[in-house]
């Protein structure tokens, strides 16, 4: 395998690809750690130790370790992959859909366009939904959002919050365009990926220090 690796780096072309892919998985994972503000960051760890840290814990798994730092990555490039579920499910039932399928790389790259303008209502809604369920007591009467809310002083933090998350979700699928064009394969993938990997050192630990979860994992 390091022979192979040795290999891959002696050929221009895909050393350049290969630096490529490292240097933007890295700016992704910069990105993950910028914070939104008005996060309360005690009762955020407070509530991944507590009760609903196990569900929590899952959802950080798959945002990349996003949710944990409640950054601009919370919600990953999700809502992207549901828009894209959503366009398959749809291009069947809607005859301009389907025709454009059939147009070949034109018509592709007009559904994929969809996809990025679907995109961002679903972050929006995501990011109101995520917003909505940390800012209300949870374990240990907790908040992680005490400010949230559409009133009041309450109104631009909030917005500001959703305008984040969304906008960490559409880099995100930017810097995955980025790897499919420059890089060395399928980009979103390649970023869920690496934000799963980036948040196996995180369960590993968190498993190991409650061994109830240690216990069901092994079962």
């Amino acid at each position: 395998m390091l022979e192979a690796v040795r290999n891959a780096f002696r050929l221009p072309d895909l050393r350049k690809k290969l630096m490529v892919t490292i240097g933007i998985l890295v700016l992704y994972r910069f990105a993950a750690h910028i914070p939104l503000p008005g996060v309360d960051r005690v009762a955020l760890q407070s509530l991944f130790s507590g009760s609903e840290g196990m569900l929590l814990s899952l959802l950080n798994f798959f945002s990349g370790g996003g949710l944990a730092q409640m950054g601009i990555m919370a919600l990953g490039v999700y809502p992207y992959i549901t828009a894209s579920i959503i366009m398959q499910l749809l291009t069947p039932i809607i005859p301009q859909l389907e025709e454009l399928q059939k147009e070949g790389e034109q018509g592709r790259h007009k559904l994929n366009q969809y996809t990025y303008w679907m995109t961002v209502p679903l972050a929006i809604l995501q990011a109101i939904a995520q917003a909505t369920l940390l800012s209300r007591p949870l374990s240990a009467q907790v908040t992680v959002l005490p400010n949230w809310g559409f009133t009041g002083d309450n109104l631009l933090p909030s917005l500001t919050i959703i305008i984040g998350m969304t906008a960490g979700t559409m880099f995100g699928i930017w810097l995955g365009q980025l790897l499919t064009e420059q890089g060395i394969g399928n980009g979103i993938s390649l970023i869920i990926f690496a934000g799963i990997l980036a948040s196996v050192p995180y369960q590993i630990i968190r498993l190991w220090q409650q061994p109830i979860l240690l216990a069901i994992f092994l079962l």
